[in-house]
């Protein structure tokens, strides 16, 4: 049985493993902006950064951690050496020069988020139930990090952008990946789990899943999970840098506002699976990024600031009703052979081509609509992905046939759901180690 110290450790490191990533990557957009003098071009380009860190995360898990290194160690190596590239964001004076760090920064940072699931589901008995309860530090680490940088720092005032005090977000990062690289080594082993069987890249990619692609309700659903993560992406890229440019004040720390809600609605997906199913649960899903986008449109922070935190707080229900959903309905269609398989081929999709796609035109519409002086139209911005996901929803509504899933088989325990989201995926219910465990989908 798992002892309360234990705990406490690896809750500690979920927590270091959030609030590094969540002290600089929403602002991102903002710092490339305001101190760089960076277009929304570029801007696309230092974000799909995660993408192409999501795609290549398996093949550096699972051909190395899996085989020969314990993940802990792996994991203190990969911080250490993330710390020094935060650093180097941190003394970048132009985005030609931050450009290759953030690019490698990525490509070493998405591995560590299934290294750190797996340090933690080898210490659980019943993952299934004990895994939410350690995930939770995470969430909960990214909103620290936002609440620090509005409410402490005030980094991301007016006067803090425009006296470039968001490139101080990048030691704040850095101080936490070193702490948590030094960390990493007192956590419990955990040893390769590769028994010496062979696995191809296609494997890793979770390629072998795409015969499931002959299952038209999968493959409306595999489809517009690609689809739905081009307005996605607007939110990351953008959000933050549209609240700052209109005068929100504390705009990091009130979007932290979305994390919490997805722990509400986290709570609420399997009542809406079991009494609406799983075909309205993804559209309300879908359709709540349209809402969203159209509340970012017409809200004005003089006038309907209330507006503008719903669409952040509807984040609950856009990441957890879909994505969430839509990984309980990719585990009960894949089954046990291809489980794995099917996730990894979903988070390959959706945070690799999906989210590339997304970033691209998020930065060439922001470029459409900005003036000379790099400021935005925001409301023509927002109506793109808002009619876009509106578009999205619609067709699945259409061609989605509802079916019955074994939800009890997929669903978290009571009171266990996970928060993930800027995102994240929840570990399956069966979930495997290393490698095959989600490393990509974790995005707020």
């Amino acid at each position: 049985m798992m002892t309360s110290g234990m705990r406490l450790r690896l809750g500690a490191m979920m927590f270091l493993q959030y609030f590094v990533w969540g002290a600089w990557f929403v602002t991102l957009g903002t710092f490339l902006a305001t101190s760089l003098q960076s277009n929304g071009a570029q801007i696309a380009l230092a974000f799909a950064t995660q993408s192409w860190g999501a795609i290549l995360a398996p093949l550096i898990v699972g051909l190395m951690a899996d085989r020969y290194f314990n993940a802990e160690r792996m994991l203190g190596l990969l911080h250490l050496a993330g710390s020094a590239l935060l650093y180097g964001m941190y003394t970048a004076d132009r985005f030609e020069t931050i450009y290759p760090i953030v690019f490698t920064y990525m490509l070493l940072y998405m591995p560590t988020l299934a290294l750190s699931n797996s340090v933690v589901l080898r210490q659980l008995q019943d993952p299934s139930r004990q895994f939410a309860n350690i995930r939770v530090w995470g969430t909960g680490g990214w909103i620290a990090a936002g609440l620090a940088i509005s409410l402490i720092f005030s980094w991301d005032s007016v006067a803090g952008v425009a006296q470039g005090q968001l490139r101080n977000t990048f030691v704040l990062a850095s101080v936490a990946s070193l702490l948590l690289g030094l960390f990493s080594f007192t956590l419990p082993a955990t040893p390769p789990t590769d028994t010496g069987q062979s696995r191809t890249v296609s494997d890793l990619l979770g390629l072998g899943a795409l015969r499931l692609l002959k299952d038209r309700n999968f493959l409306t659903f595999f489809v517009s999970s690609v689809l739905i993560c081009i307005p996605l992406a607007f939110y990351y890229q953008h959000a933050n840098q549209f609240l700052v440019e209109i005068g929100v004040e504390n705009a990091t720390g009130k979007q932290t506002l979305g994390q919490v809600s997805e722990v509400l609605f986290m709570l609420l997906i399997p009542i809406f699976l079991r009494r609406f199913g799983m075909k309205l649960t993804l559209v309300i899903g879908m359709a709540a990024w349209s809402l969203r986008y159209l509340l970012f449109a017409f809200g004005e922070p003089s006038g309907a600031a209330t507006m503008l935190l719903i669409g952040i707080a509807l984040h609950g229900i856009c990441y957890d009703f879909f994505f969430v959903s839509g990984q309980i309905y990719t585990d009960s269609k894949a089954g046990a052979a291809n489980r794995s398989a099917a996730q990894g081929l979903i988070t390959l999709a959706t945070y690799g081509v999906g989210m590339l796609a997304g970033f691209w035109a998020a930065g060439q519409i922001t470029d459409l609509h900005a003036s000379a002086a790099q400021l935005h139209d925001w409301r023509a911005i927002w109506l793109y992905p808002a009619a876009f996901a509106a578009l999205v929803a619609v067709a699945f509504m259409v061609l989605f046939k509802n079916e019955r899933i074994n939800y009890d088989a997929s669903l978290p325990a009571r009171g266990t759901g996970t928060p993930e989201g800027e995102g994240d995926s929840p570990a399956p219910t069966r979930p495997a180690i290393h490698g095959t465990s989600p490393s990509s989908g974790e995005l707020r």
